[in-house]
């Protein structure tokens, strides 16, 4: 594990990190990470899509996380363990998969 990067370096990371725990519980949900406009160097807005379905919802603030405390928070195991339990968490919020869809353990 390591901490620290640029912003961008950050995003993408943090991008990849939620895309994979969340597939862990539903191979169909995809990450999406707002990290433009105002945000941009700042913080991040973590939302989980599957189809046209939004988690938060569009209409409500996402999952909040500032650049600084992810840029560390990537280095430690308990964070990122307390995040992933987190994404997963809200994936399961979504109807579960459909049968035959593979569900990993």
């Amino acid at each position: 594990m390591f901490g620290g990067g640029d912003y961008d370096e950050v995003a993408r990371w943090l991008r990849n990190f939620v895309a994979s725990h969340a597939k862990r519980e539903n191979l169909r949900v995809e990450a999406v990470l707002e990290a433009e406009g105002a945000r941009e160097g700042k913080s991040y807005g973590i939302r989980l899509r599957l189809q046209d379905e939004l988690r938060p919802a569009a209409d409500v603030a996402p999952l909040e996380l500032g650049f600084a405390e992810v840029a560390s928070g990537r280095g430690s195991l308990a964070w990122c363990d307390a995040l992933a339990e987190r994404v997963r968490a809200r994936v399961r919020e979504f109807p579960p998969p459909s049968v035959g869809a593979r569900r990993p353990a």
